[in-house]
Formats: C-alpha cells, sequence, structure tokens
C-alpha cells in the first residue's frame, strides 16, 4: 500500500536517511505546488537518481523493510539463492559502498544454524588477499542476520560464462592463477573453501578473479545442514561429501578444493561444465557423476596441451593423484604463462578498459552497468552528454557509449558540442540511435572512430562493436 500523504513519505525518507536533505528540498522545490502526492515525489527523486530501481519499487508499495539493515542503506539486490540474498549497500556513516549478504529467515529460525553463520564470518574475517573478497562485520538487526564484505564491481563467474560463453587460453590460466593463490592463501591461515564452484568466485572490474564465502556457502545445503542441525566442524558442500567419501579422502581435504578448482577452470576454456549442473541432490550424491568427466580435450580440442594437462591433473578421481596443493597449481599455472608466450597480471601490469556511458534513464544505468562490468569493463555513468565531454577531457576513457535517446534533438547544444570534440579525440564511440533517430548515421559515422547502431538491438551488438574498436578478442 503506498503512502497516504506527501508528508508521509517525506518524514519516511528523512528518518531512514535514504536520500540527503539537499535532494529532498531539490525534488520538493521541483514539483512546487502543482501536487501533493507522494508518486510525484519519488518519480522527481528518480530524475535526480536519488533513489535506485530497488528503493523506488518498495517505496511505490509503501514498504520500509529491506531498505535499511543497522547502518547500510540498501540499493540493489544483486543475488538470490536459498541460502542467503545478497546485496548492493553503502554505510550511512562514511557512504563507504559495501556488498551485504543477507541470511534468509528459514535459516534465521534456528539458533545452531544462526551461531554457525556468524563463527564462520568471524573466522574468515581475518582472510586478507587481493584474491579473496574480505568480509569486514557480522551483526544483527531485528532478526536479520548479515555480514558486510568488500563491494566486487562485476559478477560471478557464471554470469560471466552467460555473456562470453568461453574464454581464451591466456584468460583462463591467469584466473586460475588468481584462484590458486586465493586458495594457497587461505591455506596458509589453515582455512580450506569446501563450496568452490563458479558462483563463489567474482569476477571484478579489473578482471581479477576473488574468492567469495569461505566456510560459509556449504551452509546452503552442505553436510552438516540437515534438520536434525549443524555438526560443528564437518560443514561442506554436497559435492565435496560425494568426492571425498567414494574416494576415502578425509573430509575438509584441501585437496577437495584443487578438484572443483579444475572444474571451474574447465568451463572457463570449454564453455561448457565438465559434469551436468542439477539441483537434484540424488543426482549430486552420485560418485559417477565426477568420476566420469570427459578429458577437456575431447570436448574442446583447441585448449593447448599445457592447460588441458593441469585441469585433468586436478580432476584425478584419486586424490593421491591430482595436485597436492594450491602451491603446486601455482607453479603449473606460471609455467604454463611461459609456454603459451604470456604475461601474468602482476607482470605486465595493464589495467581494464575504461568506458564513459551517456545515459539518462535509472533502469537503463543499471543494466548497462551490471552488463559492462560482467564483461570486465570499468564503467563511469553520466546523464548529460555536455558534462560527459568536460570529464573526458579532464580524464579521457578508453570509450565512450552515448544513448541518443539522452539527447532530445539534433540542435541540442551538447549534440553539437560531441561533433566539434570528435574531430579532434581518438576516442572510441559506440552510438546507439532510436529509429527517429536514424538520419543521424551518417553525420555520425563520418566523425571516425565512431560505430553506430540503430535501435531495436541487443546487448551482445553493443559488446561485439566495443570489442571491434578496441580490438578486443574473447573468443
Amino acid at each position: 500500500m503506498s503512502f497516504q500523504t506527501l508528508d508521509e513519505l517525506r518524514q519516511v525518507l528523512v528518518d531512514l536517511e535514504l536520500v540527503s536533505p539537499q535532494q529532498l528540498a531539490q525534488a520538493i522545490d521541483e514539483i512546487g505546488g502543482f501536487t501533493r502526492q507522494s508518486s510525484s515525489l519519488l518519480e522527481a527523486l528518480e530524475r535526480q537518481g536519488a533513489l535506485t530501481t530497488y528503493q523506488l519499487s518498495k517505496l511505490h508499495k509503501g514498504e520500509t523493510e529491506g531498505l535499511i539493515l543497522g547502518r547500510y542503506k540498501l540499493l540493489y539486490r544483486n543475488a538470490s539463492g536459498s541460502f542467503a540474498r545478497v546485496f548492493r549497500a553503502c554505510s550511512l556513516d562514511s557512504g563507504k559502498m559495501i556488498g551485504l549478504k543477507v541470511l534468509r529467515q528459514r535459516w534465521a529460525t534456528d539458533p545452531n544454524y544462526v551461531k554457525q553463520f556468524h563463527r564462520e564470518a568471524e573466522i574468515c574475517k581475518r582472510l586478507r588477499h587481493k584474491n579473496i573478497v574480505p568480509i569486514y562485520d557480522v551483526g544483527e538487526d531485528r532478526g536479520e542476520h548479515f555480514l558486510t564484505m568488500e563491494f566486487v564491481e562485476g559478477g560471478n563467474l557464471r554470469e560471466f560464462l552467460r555473456i562470453r560463453g568461453q574464454c581464451s587460453p591466456i584468460e583462463s590460466v591467469q584466473w586460475l592463477l588468481d584462484m590458486a593463490e586465493g586458495l594457497e592463501y587461505a591455506l596458509s591461515q589453515g582455512m580450506t573453501h569446501r563450496d568452490f564452484k563458479l558462483t563463489n568466485v567474482l569476477m571484478s572490474s579489473e578482471q581479477v578473479a576473488r574468492l567469495v564465502d569461505f566456510g560459509l556457502a556449504s551452509l546452503s545445503g552442505g553436510v552438516g545442514a540437515g534438520d536434525s542441525g549443524l555438526e560443528e566442524g564437518n560443514l561442506r558442500a554436497l559435492e565435496y561429501a560425494t568426492l571425498e567419501k567414494g574416494t576415502g579422502a578425509p573430509d575438509d581435504d584441501p585437496r577437495s578444493d584443487l578438484y572443483f578448482l579444475g572444474a571451474v577452470t574447465y568451463e572457463l576454456l570449454a564453455g561448457s561444465p565438465p559434469y551436468p549442473p542439477t539441483k537434484d541432490r540424488n543426482e549430486r550424491k552420485l560418485l559417477s557423476r565426477y568420476t566420469n568427466v570427459r578429458p577437456i580435450r575431447s570436448f574442446a580440442p583447441n585448449v593447448p596441451a599445457v592447460l588441458a594437462d593441469i585441469v585433468d591433473h586436478l580432476m584425478r578421481v584419486n586424490p593421491n593423484e591430482r595436485f597436492q596443493s594450491p602451491t603446486e597449481v601455482v607453479h603449473a599455472a606460471r609455467k604454463a604463462f611461459k609456454e603459451l608466450g604470456g604475461t601474468p597480471r602482476a607482470e605486465n601490469n595493464q589495467g581494464p578498459k575504461t568506458i564513459l556511458c551517456i545515459e539518462n534513464r535509472p533502469k537503463h544505468q543499471d543494466l548497462l552497468r551490471e552488463y559492462l562490468t560482467k564483461l570486465g569493463y570499468r564503467v563511469l555513468m553520466m546523464t548529460d552528454l555536455q558534462r560527459g565531454l568536460v570529464r573526458l577531457q579532464n580524464t579521457p576513457a578508453d570509450a565512450l557509449l552515448l544513448m541518443a535517446d539522452s539527447i532530445s534533438n539534433k540542435s541540442n547544444e551538447g549534440f553539437e558540442a560531441f561533433l566539434y570534440w570528435k574531430k579532434t579525440s581518438s576516442t572510441a564511440v559506440v552510438a546507439i540511435l532510436s529509429p527517429k533517430q536514424q538520419g543521424w548515421k551518417k553525420m555520425l559515422e563520418d566523425a571516425g572512430s565512431t560505430r553506430v547502431l540503430v535501435q531495436p538491438i541487443q546487448l551482445r551488438d553493443v559488446r561485439k562493436e566495443l570489442e571491434a574498436l578496441l580490438d578486443i578478442t574473447t573468443d
């Protein structure tokens, strides 16, 4: 049910600190005396970009739960699973952007489960490594149990692969090295992951693979999380339990992480998982699911032999025949780099490509930001073309993505400024026109280093044009 009066909504916005006093004053001044409807105030704040689509969807329905947790303002829901929901949030005290994981109510009512959640989070807080997403704090607010962690601008590897299909050998070996170094450090601190999979590896906008949920993700359906309560110290994913029991390996064997590291690397290289994905617990308990994996080159013959050997070695069924530690994998990955003629990131020190997007519609901003960061780009977002051009003069970007719907007509001052700027700039430009703007196509293409697309298009069309202009190969 929506808010009954404008004053009621305004009080909620102030009490929850959802917008700044300046933003609220500006929005109220904008709607003036024309209306006293709460929806008009929300629309004005949306035009400002002061509220996110997630916040607006709740406020339009008169809901306030799920907007603030502790001293954190929830901005977007990034992911949702049976175990927890993950949000992009910011601190009300410092304004710092964070990731916030909220335990689902089905688990929050079990005292033993809650105790284990807090215990595991406190243990994981001590992990500090470039390839591990750090946990900052764990807390509770009105029965909601949550932890905060570094916000990684990007997505997990499953989302990344849905867009990319498969990855090049050089990319894959770099991310294998990232993941192995994260496991190596964690093991030096006496910790194993216990639920290594695509969704527990995040790909940052700098294209660094970073591990998340050490000891936590297994709570979502692993051994020890059944109706009978938790077996402290014995929480592991069902896949781990099946593999370890079937091969005689000890519980919490560090070499189990390496098997599933191999499975992740297999999918990066082949674009297909080594065994069929399933949510069926009975299927996940079948040892044959993990022992009947086809050698990667029988499925993807173009995978270089040096990488195929690493993957096959990681996924040996007998744990004594696998790599015996993450350190061995690190050495193998570095050796593979040399054979492939590449250089690990720490040595070549190349950062991600930066894309400046001009888009004034909040929903489209969210969509573009999410898609491009998952591709590994650093994304800057602005609503005004003229201000964007000033930004480019002071802080150059690798490419400009111009959503021409942000320009009302060809006589717009920003459009004229863009044409003038393009005569002297080598910055790559992808311009997306509406059907009514199709007549601008030749004029824009004549500006040089510019690709023009006319709606309707798909996001992969934007990706292809950016890759062509920036000379990026991702197949």
